[in-house]
């Protein structure tokens, strides 16, 4: 792998003519549109492991929630888009919750919010209507992008080449990437970069991973940190 460019809390990278800043915080950003972009945030993971009489500490919810609003503010976003699993499972949906996200939404009243329902969010069943969330399907079509949960990677590319001719941004596989030395390795989440799009690093703070590779014409924006170095394979 070659580095290509590396920045503190982000770092921008050019897709199909369009600026997109990769954000430290797992979150994409379309300066053009205002638009931030978010993916496996999987709110309540922690009550349903509880639910399911798994001892798992809370607070993992209202933390994500703060993040998002936090980078809200700090982006001026008009618009927030999550590329699916908002909610993790249908035991989620508790009391504390609900007015955890009620009072995100009340400080956020003026920002569009759309759910690009995932396979987490059809399996626990939409949020409130009161949570004043936009539910959509994917594909999801907004400006020059196409918003999915779940990449299209199994579409063989000439018909990709054919029927998709924007920038499509998608999540679900929470993406990282394993570097190693000759003595040791380390996996950091990514944004990782294909010939289509860009899948998004999992926002939650209690989700998983699982490693990529990065093939020809391929790259991967890592966060290790507040640092994030875009990498790209050699060839």
């Amino acid at each position: 792998m070659k580095a290509l460019a590396s920045g503190r809390g982000r770092l921008p990278i050019a897709v199909n003519g369009e600026t997109l800043l990769c954000l430290a915080a797992h979150a994409l950003l379309w300066p053009q549109g205002r638009v931030l972009f978010v993916a496996d945030v999987h709110l309540g993971k922690a009550a349903s492991f509880r639910a399911a009489g798994v001892a798992m500490p809370g607070g993992h919810s209202a933390h994500d929630l703060d993040r998002i609003a936090t980078l809200l503010d700090e982006r001026e976003a008009a618009h927030l888009v999550i590329l699916g699993d908002l909610i993790h499972t249908r035991e989620s949906y508790t009391t504390a919750l609900d007015q955890k996200f009620r009072q995100f939404r009340a400080r956020h009243a003026d920002v569009a919010m759309t759910l690009v329902r995932g396979n987490h969010d059809r399996h626990a069943g939409d949020p409130p209507a009161h949570w004043g969330l936009q539910l959509v399907a994917e594909p999801f079509e907004l400006g020059p992008f196409t918003c999915l949960h779940e990449p299209l990677l199994a579409v063989p590319p000439a018909r990709t080449e054919e029927q998709h001719h924007t920038i499509e941004l998608a999540g679900h596989l929470h993406p990282s990437l394993r570097l190693t030395t000759a003595r040791e390795s380390v996996a950091l989440p990514c944004f990782w970069q294909h010939h289509r799009g860009i899948v998004l690093p999992s926002f939650g703070s209690v989700t998983g991973s699982s490693p990529i590779s990065i093939d020809i014409g391929k790259s991967a924006v890592v966060v290790a940190g507040q640092q994030l170095h875009h990498l790209g394979s050699r060839g």
